[in-house]
């Protein structure tokens, strides 16, 4: 359809159709207005250093060295690349990407119910009940045992109420957590780089970092390995590394190496916490949004409960039309999305995985709680602190417990405040979701009572996590929560991968639209991520059950509800916005 000049309309959705706008002139991005570099990815970089780097790090090192931090290269560089589609199409509509999601057949109501199974993994609160563990071994000075059970229970409730409380005050929501996960990022990796400077030695730092290059390198089964378990066990003679590369095997007799998958789910959970992981990188657009880069600005942001009663946001995005001035400020704006990955998030994503991996290579080997699976199913989060504690006195500068506290008290910085961000993450999402996608709210809700929303979702979800946490905590072990989360969380990654890349090359004007290399940066994503899941998928039963759940629950979807769905009428777009988005000048950089 296109008007009496030929210019043709706004793609017709799910949705109402956006409103249209000139795109805002952004501010000129120099070192001297380096506040400007304070934006969404030192949030992500915040929530990113949590799982992978505390809890898995210390398991993958010590058993594997540095020699499967490939992974994590592989998994950064593909959340690189979602996480500017996601920015992408913010910068454009000022919308999250999941109110663009919901704008595809067969309507929003589909896609509710799909955002609600990817989304499971968020629902266990894996990071706080940990974290329950670490302030008990601060106060007692080791790991706790079985007899300290009732307190860790007591603090692992405890701590689902206070990860909520800062985000209830400020004036966005967004503000109150950039400010906590700036301070994040500098308390943690400082710590980690003092003690790496002073007390990791040359030889494990190149460990650590060359491991970053070492594509191929896989687990394999060595004739000492009597017990399979991935790791040379006490009384087990060492018949050599237990790590193959896979290109070396083959180009040395024509065969791949024996591969062992006794670790394959925490492999599978290191690489999902590896950068942002699971549906959290997707939130990258909401904080575009929040931020008010591009288009954002014209929406709003979502406020908090106090002192947020200003804060307004719009149902529906508005995008802009490609005029020469348009344009110009497009790529100024697409620098913002560039500088904010490549420069802060990328490597602040490999340092946050790199710094803590140093502590954990050099000390915890002196931890015995990998051979203790009972105390490890608590002690996870308290591996290199417990190496440190143990460690030879030349190591710590005769000092354990004071490295031990220390360790502990960044433990607690790291943990908290990730787990803060995960409830912000879910509440977030669903909001936008509800915002936007519920034809009832739309219709009703002023563009200030959007707060309301937030805070109600955030009630069911801190009830619902209680009870998530207390079925771990009684039926199996706060281990297996952080493991079901990162394994939960790739099939999630992988699978809104592709979304993205649909939505972007579907509803973005050809223009904007990503290219080649963009479209091969996110496939890349979705096919590592999605191959990983498989793979645990097949030899871990418990995620063999959610693959099952997973599977059943789209089929009936798909035959009882899904022909069901409906757009109400003021879903249909009849009067079509008119708008030059289809002009034959060669695309933008992008």
């Amino acid at each position: 359809m296109s008007d009496s000049k030929g210019q043709p309309a706004l793609p017709r959705t799910c949705l109402p159709t956006w409103s249209v706008a000139d795109l805002p002139e952004p501010r000129p991005l120099t070192w001297r207005n380096w506040t400007r570099f304070i934006g969404p990815g030192i949030v992500m970089c915040g929530v990113q250093i949590a799982g992978g780097e505390w809890l898995l790090g210390p398991e993958i090192t010590a058993r594997y060295g540095g020699d499967l931090m490939w992974i994590a290269t592989i998994a950064i560089l593909g959340q690189v690349f979602y996480n500017m589609e996601c920015g992408r199409y913010a910068l454009y509509t000022g919308e999250p990407v999941f109110t663009g999601f919901m704008r595809h057949k067969p309507g929003p109501q589909f896609w509710i119910g799909i955002f609600a199974l990817l989304s499971i993994g968020a629902f266990i609160p894996a990071l706080s009940t940990t974290a329950a563990a670490v302030l008990v071994g601060v106060f007692i000075g080791e790991v706790p045992t079985a007899e300290h059970q009732i307190l860790l229970y007591a603090l692992s409730y405890l701590f689902l109420i206070i990860v909520a409380l800062p985000i209830l005050v400020g004036g966005k929501i967004y503000n109150t957590i950039e400010k906590i996960m700036t301070t994040k990022v500098f308390v943690v990796l400082g710590f980690c780089l003092i003690v790496g400077i002073f007390f990791v030695s040359a030889e494990n730092w190149g460990k650590v970092f060359g491991g970053f290059f070492k594509f191929g390198n896989v687990p394999v089964a060595v004739a000492a390995d009597e017990n399979n378990n991935g790791l040379v066990d006490v009384g087990e003679d060492w018949d050599g590394d237990n790590v193959e590369n896979i290109f070396a095997s083959l180009a040395e007799d024509g065969s791949f190496p024996a591969i062992t998958f006794a670790t394959i789910a925490v492999i599978g959970a290191f690489a999902g916490y590896a950068g942002g992981g699971g549906m959290s990188n997707a939130t990258y657009s909401n904080f575009v949004r929040d931020k008010g880069w591009g288009m954002g600005s014209r929406v709003g942001a979502i406020p908090s409960a106090v002192g947020g009663r200003k804060v307004t946001l719009s149902h529906i995005g508005t995008v802009f039309p490609l005029t020469p001035e348009n344009r110009l400020r497009w790529r100024s704006w697409w620098r913002y999305i560039i500088t904010d990955q490549v420069v802060i998030w990328g490597p602040g994503c490999f340092m946050g995985m790199a710094l803590p991996g140093l502590l954990s290579i050099e000390y915890a080997q002196y931890s015995d709680l990998l051979n203790d699976p009972e105390r490890l199913d608590w002690a996870q989060a308290l591996i290199t602190a417990d190496g440190m504690r143990n460690a030879p006195a030349a190591l710590t500068g005769g000092h354990p417990m004071v490295f031990w506290t220390l360790t502990c008290i960044v433990g607690l910085v790291v943990l908290l405040p990730s787990q803060m961000s995960i409830l912000d993450d879910v509440c977030r999402r669903w909001t936008d979701v509800i915002w936007s996608g519920v034809t009832r709210v739309r219709n009703k809700m002023d563009s200030g009572a959007v707060g309301s929303i937030y805070y109600r979702i955030m009630v069911i979800y801190l009830f619902w996590q209680f009870l998530m946490c207390t079925f771990f905590l009684y039926f199996s072990s706060a281990y297996d929560m952080v493991i079901v989360v990162a394994n939960a969380n790739n099939i999630g990654l992988g699978a809104t991968a592709l979304l993205l890349l649909y939505t972007n090359l579907r509803l973005l004007p050809p223009a904007l639209r990503p290219r080649w290399y963009n479209i091969l940066g996110v496939t890349m994503c979705a096919v590592f991520y999605l191959g990983l899941a498989a793979l645990v998928t097949i030899r871990e039963p418990i995620t063999l059950c959610y693959f099952l759940f997973f599977l059943i629950w789209g089929i009936l979807w798909w035959i009882f509800i899904a022909p069901s769905v409906k757009r109400l009428p003021d879903d249909t777009d009849t009067s079509p916005v008119v708008v030059d988005n289809e002009s034959n000048d060669p695309r933008e950089d992008s």
